[in-house]
């Protein structure tokens, strides 16, 4: 077994973030060329979100625009894996049933949301959990922590594989009413 960091382990939210938006993993493998979250070639979020409030499309824009534009917005990202043990040539395995299964190392995302009291909306990037039971269990515990403490929680549509206008509109409807 080899273990895999998450790429942007060390990223820390900004202190008055006011959107959270969760993902699983993204891998500090080799063939990852992902400069930030969600910055995969087939990963739609960076269209998909600054049009949703009104901004130009950042898809393949530099990293310094997308951080100006989530400094400005007041969103921020974490993911639920810190990191995870695999198999040996499974490095490429971004399958989050092949995740869930191999005992990830889990951020402490409830600790996050409660060290940061700007935060009044929790939005995880998955709808469906069919396989992911442990990934279920994670999210589940935090949508409770967000009901509980008048915290606004939302599934929202994966970024990932396309970019449509009913996956923009169902984001514009979730983010923003």
């Amino acid at each position: 077994m080899k273990e895999i960091k998450h790429k942007f382990s060390g990223h820390k939210i900004q202190k008055d973030t006011e959107i959270l938006i969760i993902g699983t993993f993204n891998p500090d493998t080799e063939g990852n060329d992902a400069e930030f979250f969600y910055g995969r070639s087939r990963n739609y979020l960076w269209k998909i979100l600054p049009l949703c409030l009104g901004s130009e499309d950042l898809k393949g824009k530099p990293l310094n625009e997308k951080l100006r534009f989530i400094e400005k917005m007041k969103i921020d990202f974490t993911d639920l894996i810190d990191s995870v043990q695999i198999d040996p040539g499974q490095e490429t395995n971004y399958d989050d049933k092949y995740l869930d299964n191999h005992d990830p190392e889990w951020n402490n995302v409830l600790n996050l949301i409660a060290s940061h009291k700007s935060i009044k909306k929790v939005c995880f990037t998955r709808r469906s959990f069919g396989g992911i039971p442990k990934m279920k269990k994670q999210i589940s515990e935090i949508k409770e922590y967000c009901e509980s403490n008048g915290i606004q929680f939302q599934y929202l549509v994966t970024p990932a594989r396309f970019y449509s206008e009913p996956k923009l509109h169902e984001w514009k409807k979730l983010l923003i009413g």
